[in-house]
């Protein structure tokens, strides 16, 4: 029986590891931390439960799929439930919209915030749809080999897309050709950040992202997201994959070319036929791989790192009827909100604000009296513009006084358990290049299809999975990352 090492219980390497399994291979997935789910993961204190990570659905027949694969169906492992409002948007000017994947509702919120933009709508959503159909098949659903620029631009040639999936202009300019209202451009410039890029520098071609949210839709899981990495767990050992935490792997073996096992913090050496890696790329390159696979892996030039996270795990003794499951708090300076995080790398004076309070589907996720506020703010990857060390608690505050001037005002006695997330801690905890989050970056025009590939060119039987390789972060794009990789581990064709 072949055997297959996964580095890493991310949901990318847990559905991999999955999928392997059950088509015969002998599968054990080693994780460094206590708990499966990588940045998918809790946080609980005090009666206040908080996800960790990501905190919206799409997509969800790519999970149905996952479940298919191996028998099971969604419904009955998972209570996902429809979001409407989708996400409520509040600007400076005190001005708001709910956004939803009903169509006609959409447009009726964009019409009360300006008339010609409601027209400009329907236009930007059928010019989203070509750049979807045109990108889906060969970008997301297929293994796709990172092959440098010129390989690059000769296959988008063969595919006759490399101008329908619009990638020579910026997001910011697409969305310009259909909206003038500079808050409607603010929301949907926001999307750009769904993979820790600037939508003034990221290809137009990640109008994808608004399109599948505001066309099918975002879901959430009862009882947290959290859950989906719970299920993905035990049906993994219910198809006997070894799941072992708290084991970390500090080396990748290597005999004539070819993975041959790994090496664990403890000594312990285990033989592979193949070994998939759900550890960030630009890291797991650095520090798992010897020094001249390592250097023959790495592209030329410093890749550019997504950007990182700020997050503030509140349990607030307070209620926030006004407040949605998903919020937006927008700055009155969108352009220099992201100049200050990617040219100056420090993080941004006035910035944007995401909070999300599943307590609102998930009563029991905070006592009867309060409030579990997730505050996510985007930050740049470590450098010398910002030290986080010294700075954070100070950054905290302008996160606060932010809150408190959106009218979502929380006093020191108020707040009963807390947590800070700074991309140290990113760094930290799940090993992510300069505590990015979704690993490089898609500033450029066609740097969003130079991602990692999810076979490494440089040692054979090495696969990547996850949000740093191809086709990108997000659920639905990490468990596709384990498709792919499962069906190159295996032969079947994914």
């Amino acid at each position: 029986m072949k055997r297959s090492v996964v580095i890493g219980a991310g949901l990318g390497g847990l559905a991999a590891a999955l999928r392997i399994a059950r088509h015969g291979q002998s599968v054990t997935v080693l994780e460094k931390n206590d708990r499966v789910g990588g940045k998918l993961n809790i946080w609980e204190s005090n009666g206040y439960r908080f996800d960790t990570g990501p905190t919206l659905l799409t997509m969800p027949f790519i999970l149905d799929e996952l479940f298919a694969a191996v028998g099971e169906k969604t419904g009955d492992l998972l209570d996902i439930i429809p979001l409407d409002p989708l996400t409520r948007y509040i600007w400076p000017d005190g001005s708001r919209l709910d956004s939803h994947a009903d169509p006609s509702k959409m447009q009726a919120e964009i019409r009360r915030i300006n008339r010609e933009d409601a027209e400009g709508f329907p236009r930007f959503m059928g010019h989203a749809e070509k750049i979807y159909e045109a990108a889906a098949g060969p970008f997301l659903f297929t293994p796709f080999m990172s092959l440098g620029m010129s390989g690059l631009l000769k296959h988008l040639g063969k595919l006759r897309s490399v101008t329908r999936i619009d990638a020579f202009r910026t997001l910011d300019r697409v969305v310009g050709e259909y909206f003038r209202d500079e808050r409607i451009r603010q929301l949907f410039n926001r999307f750009a950040t769904y993979n820790g890029s600037s939508p003034y520098r990221a290809p137009g071609t990640l109008a994808i992202i608004p399109y599948v949210e505001f066309s099918m839709g975002g879901w959430y899981i009862r009882g947290g997201m959290y859950r989906l990495a719970q299920v993905l767990e035990a049906l993994a050992r219910r198809h006997g994959v070894a799941i072992r935490t708290g084991v970390e792997v500090t080396r990748i073996v290597s005999r004539n070319g070819h993975a041959a096992g790994v090496v664990t913090s403890e000594g312990e050496e285990l033989s592979a036929d193949s070994v998939v890696c759900n550890a960030d790329t630009l890291t797991a390159r650095e520090t798992l791989l010897a020094g001249e696979l390592a250097t023959r892996g790495r592209r030329s030039g410093r890749p550019e790192p997504s950007l990182a996270g700020f997050l503030l795990l509140l349990g607030v003794r307070k209620k926030f009827p006004d407040l949605s499951h998903h919020n937006i708090f927008f700055s009155s300076d969108y352009r220099k909100e992201f100049d200050e995080l990617i040219r100056c790398g420090k993080p941004a004076e006035n910035p944007t604000l995401y909070l999300s309070l599943s307590c609102v589907h998930d009563p029991g996720h905070a006592p009867p009296y309060g409030t579990n506020l997730f505050v996510l703010v985007n930050a740049p990857p470590l450098g010398p513009g910002f030290d986080w060390t010294s700075g954070g608690r100070e950054y905290r505050e302008v996160v606060l006084r932010t809150m408190a001037e959106f009218g979502v005002d929380v006093r020191p006695d108020e707040i009963e358990v807390e947590r800070m997330i700074t991309p140290v801690d990113f760094e930290d905890h799940f090993r992510a290049y300069r505590g990015s989050i979704y690993g490089t970056a898609s500033n450029g025009k066609l740097a969003a299809f130079l991602r990692p590939p999810n076979r490494a060119r440089e040692l054979k039987g090495l696969y990547f999975v996850g949000g740093s390789a191809h086709p990108g972060g997000g659920i639905p794009l990490v468990l596709l990352s384990g498709k792919i990789v499962a069906g190159m581990v295996t032969g079947v064709a994914p």
